[in-house]
């Protein structure tokens, strides 16, 4: 499913359009690209980083390249409103270091900003760490899958 709400321009809309692009795309030869989608001092934050300016926001990136064995994003709605705009996204990736042949996904969404260019000024990612990343490893999932249950005020 890949649902799109545009209320904003149409330059913001292909602004949003040629992220959504790379981002689907991404490898380490187009992380250069990040430098036409992104202002110089963009600001990106997500559960393990937070970082300003474009050369750092692309070292996280080539650290996910250096840590991860395909890595993919997949883009599942969007939603662009004058100079901002909401995606929700499927995050795909195997472990190098643990189980490569296991596919994960982590499903999340960014909030962004735009300049008048066209170029991301905020980038912030929510994904809930716990669930979609801690809760699968071997030993550290156990107390979080207990946590989780501790904390709940369902009924099991």
């Amino acid at each position: 499913m890949n649902a799109d709400l545009t209320t904003g321009s149409e330059d913001m809309a292909a602004a949003v359009r040629r992220l959504v692009h790379l981002y689907q795309g991404l490898t380490p030869d187009r992380l250069s690209e990040l430098e036409v989608c992104y202002a110089p001092d963009a600001h990106f934050k997500d559960p393990f980083n937070e970082v300003e300016g474009v050369a750092a926001i692309r070292g996280i990136f080539e650290h996910m390249f250096t840590a991860l064995h395909s890595p993919r994003f997949v883009i599942t709605q969007q939603i662009v409103q004058d100079q901002r705009a909401f995606l929700e996204w499927e995050f795909r990736f195997r472990i190098k270091r643990w189980k490569p042949d296991l596919e994960h996904c982590i499903r999340g969404a960014s909030a962004l900003s735009f300049d008048g260019q066209g170029r991301v000024t905020h980038h912030r990612d929510y994904w809930d760490a716990a669930e979609e990343l801690y809760e699968k490893l071997p030993l550290l999932g156990l107390l979080m899958r207990w946590l989780r249950r501790t904390m709940s005020t369902s009924e099991k």
